[in-house]
């Protein structure tokens, strides 16, 4: 089933990994036509790339795509977003806003566009390059069911989406937006020991990573909670129980436990 149309104009402010998954997307699944979409990046290069692969219109200012577009997507670093905002802070009070700016809150946004500025704030994550994100939805305050089913379908374009209260963002930052780091350190080290016991690089880091993802799609397909999965696997006195064994020994339940709230916590940093 294809997706529903965009008829809105979308500019992207910031044309980075996440702003070409989202343009990716949007095009590939005919969300949008080329044509309705702007990205601005300082870098001429990647404006270049961006209109190369996707057709998109590219270049000019900030504040020419921001005027020209019914939806602003913000997709720069947090730390140079106030000053993004700044230079666009007219439109951001007549357009749709959605920010994918981590740490930010909705608060900081509306008061730079001013009363009656409509902001959605976003937290994708990297898969949405290969379509496969997961994105966390939270609903600023005068944004309409129409306007928030828009945004959803945006990123419905590259995964799954979730809508949480804002005062969850910031642990949504820390499991989700960065986990696919933790995932990626995690299929190295598989690939590691499958290396150590004598396996080709290039045959372990494949069983890794189909063995991640097809560990994943068992937990969503199923709906079975995790533990029930782990222990389906797991047959007495076999070798899983005893690599679960050594696992728990080396406190990887509580390392990533512990590296979810450090993430969470330097969210909220940023967002002070």
């Amino acid at each position: 089933m294809s997706e529903p149309g965009i008829a809105e104009k979308i500019a992207f402010i910031g044309g980075g990994q996440m702003a070409e998954a989202l343009i990716a997307g949007l095009v590939s699944t005919h969300c949008c036509e080329s044509d309705q979409i702007w990205a601005t990046d300082p870098v001429a290069a990647r404006c270049d790339t961006l209109k190369r692969l996707y057709g998109v219109r590219v270049g000019g200012t900030n504040r020419e795509a921001a005027a020209w577009a019914g939806i602003i997507v913000l997709a720069v670093k947090p730390q140079i977003l106030d000053g993004v905002m700044k230079e666009i802070a007219g439109d951001l009070k007549r357009a749709l806003t959605v920010s994918v700016a981590a740490g930010i809150p909705i608060q900081t946004i509306t008061s730079a566009g001013g009363t009656g500025t409509r902001v959605v704030r976003a937290m994708p994550n990297t898969p949405a390059m290969v379509r496969e994100g997961m994105t966390a939805l939270a609903i600023g305050p005068g944004v309409s069911e129409g306007g928030a089913g828009l945004v959803r379908t945006m990123f419905e374009s590259v995964g799954k989406v979730v809508v949480v209260e804002e005062r969850m963002m910031d642990a949504v930052t820390g499991l989700s937006g960065s986990g696919p780091a933790y995932v990626f350190l995690a299929i190295e080290a598989m690939a590691d020991g499958g290396v150590k016991m004598g396996l080709p690089r290039a045959t372990a880091e494949l069983l890794a990573a189909q063995t991640v993802l097809g560990a994943a799609k068992m937990v969503i397909e199923t709906g079975e909670h995790p533990a029930r999965l782990k222990d389906k696997v797991a047959s007495p006195g076999g070798t899983t129980i005893a690599g679960l064994h050594r696992l728990e020994v080396g406190g990887v339940r509580a390392t990533l436990i512990d590296a979810i709230e450090a993430a969470t916590k330097r969210s909220q940093e940023l967002g002070r």
